[in-house]
This record gives C-alpha cells, sequence and structure tokens, in this order.
C-alpha cells in the first residue's frame, strides 16, 4: 500500500473508487486501524460519487510507530484538570489532523470531504479549524469537543478502554469482544462478526503500546470550543443515543458550536458503525457532502 510523509512520519493509506469522483477522507479512532472503516462501507460511498480515502493514524496499523516513546499520562490528567505545566508529548491532535493533510498532498487533492469517528471526529474538528482551505464538509460521527463536562463515558466503557492489553492472541481477541459488547449498538451487537474483526485488526498491526500516546494527545490537546465557534465550513455531526463511551451530550454540544451544523441523532446506535445501519448513514455522509455545498 501507498505512504504518505509527513515530518519523518510514515502514513499508511489505500483508496477506493474513482479517482476522478469527489475525495472523501475517512478517519478512524483511538487505536483503530483504517480497516475499521470496512472495505463494504468504503464502497457503498463510493457508490456515491465518492473517492474513498482511509488511513491509519500514527502509532497505529502499519503507519510510523513511536516505539518506546514514553508518556506521563498521570501528569498530563493532572495538568488539564488541576492546572499546571502541561508536560511534553510526543503529538497532538493538530500533529495527527496534519497527517491526513499529508496523505491528500500525496493524492495531490486539493480539498476533500472529511469524516470522523470517535477520535477521528476530534481528528476532523481539528481539520475543520487549522486547515479549513483543506476541506469541502465535515461529518463528526460519535465524538466530542474536549469539554470534559461534555460527552462523559459511562464507568464501565471507561474500564473497558482503560483496561491494560493482554499478552495472546487469543487473550486479545477475547478482550476486545468483552469491550465491544460494552460499546456497541445494544440491539446490533453481533459476537461473531465482532471476533472476526479483531481477529483481523490484531493478524494485520497488534501494537498496544501506541495507545497511551494517543491518549496523550487526545488529553494534552484540551478542548476545541472556541475553535469550533469560528467554523464555518459545512458541518455534520452524528451520535448514537445508546453510546456508553462518548455520550450524547459530546455530539450536541459539537453542534451547538459549530454555526448552523446539523445534528443527527441514531436512537439504536452505540459507539460503533452497526451494519444493519449502513445504509442510512451512507445515504446520510453523501447527502450532506453533495447538498452543503450547493
Amino acid at each position: 500500500m501507498p505512504r504518505a510523509g509527513n515530518d519523518g512520519i510514515e502514513i499508511e493509506y489505500d483508496t477506493i473508487g474513482d479517482p476522478h469522483d469527489e475525495p472523501l477522507l475517512l478517519v478512524m479512532g483511538f487505536t483503530a486501524q483504517m480497516i475499521a472503516w470496512e472495505e463494504k462501507f468504503c464502497r457503498a460511498i463510493a457508490d456515491k460519487g465518492h473517492f474513498v480515502i482511509r488511513y491509519d493514524n500514527r502509532d497505529c496499523g502499519l503507519s510510523s510507530h513511536l516505539d518506546g516513546v514514553a508518556v506521563d499520562m498521570a501528569a498530563i490528567f493532572t495538568a488539564r484538570t488541576g492546572g499546571g505545566e502541561l508536560p511534553a508529548v510526543p503529538y497532538t491532535l493538530s500533529e495527527m489532523a496534519s497527517d491526513g493533510m499529508a496523505v491528500l498532498d500525496a493524492l495531490e487533492i486539493d480539498q476533500a470531504h472529511v469524516v470522523g469517528a470517535s477520535m477521528g471526529g476530534m481528528i476532523v474538528q481539528t481539520m475543520a479549524i487549522e486547515h479549513p482551505h483543506r476541506l469541502r464538509t465535515v461529518t463528526s460521527i460519535m465524538s466530542m469537543t474536549g469539554e470534559p463536562e461534555y460527552g462523559q463515558a459511562s464507568p464501565d466503557a471507561m474500564a473497558a478502554l482503560m483496561r491494560p492489553p493482554p499478552a495472546g492472541r487469543s487473550e486479545a481477541i477475547d478482550a476486545s469482544v468483552v469491550a465491544s459488547k460494552i460499546f456497541s449498538s445494544p440491539r446490533y451487537f453481533d459476537e461473531t462478526r465482532t471476533r472476526e474483526r479483531a481477529a483481523a485488526s490484531y493478524d494485520r498491526a497488534f501494537y498496544p503500546e501506541g495507545a497511551m500516546r494517543q491518549m496523550a494527545a487526545i488529553v494534552a490537546s484540551g478542548d476545541r470550543a472556541d475553535g469550533l465557534r469560528e467554523v464555518s465550513l459545512p458541518f455534520l455531526v452524528m451520535h448514537g443515543r445508546a453510546d456508553t463511551l462518548i455520550g450524547l451530550s459530546g455530539g450536541e454540544r459539537t453542534a451547538e458550536l459549530v454555526k448552523g451544523a446539523n445534528l443527527v441523532v441514531l436512537n439504536d446506535m452505540g459507539h460503533d458503525l452497526p451494519e444493519p445501519l449502513w445504509p442510512f448513514i451512507v445515504d446520510t455522509i453523501a447527502s450532506h457532502a453533495t447538498h452543503a455545498i450547493g
């Protein structure tokens, strides 16, 4: 697969669809590889007239890993919640947003529609604030603004997110299934499919070390409230009412801050993209991309 360079970081990406169609960049979430945007989902968007691009965030998948670079999460949390000097971090959401811009540069794309899920939503929000000239529309799915009072996780979901990774393949897959059941849409959870996805992700690139550095980037970046108030791009927010990892208020607050943003709430969606909802999600993303820019 091709790679894009960004200040010493290499970003793995691939594309689906006709390069002459409208480009649409997909940005995945915390520790999730680009294959979490499943090929069938991507092809459904491509069939709506889009050149779909997906990539691995840094410290995840087949993109660059910052092996051995330590972060002090306790000090970062203390600085953010109690004040004081923020410790240095390897990178922030700004650098992760610039990785996406590097992918567009590698493909010689001036502007693209961007869609982000969870941490990917935080990244596309950052793109909208820092790189608005590169974007046509923005879709933020099951995400939040970084303000701690919005989008809070349930205790069970947070505990599952922060649980130390198991050592072996079968243990890691089992743990992923257990966590996914807590996060996922209760109506649509499919243990067999979840296990298959976890196995595919493990076999492609199991790299738990990157999780703390990605979490450090999220926390150290702080909130985006002031920046989002200045965003004037066509902006869509999608969120599930059953989301236990980032509560609905995270999406509601995002839509509240961005002038003219549209908010779509899916009553039976959790912190996932269940296949039975793909037709609605794909149609909504495609309609936003097609009609929001006139």
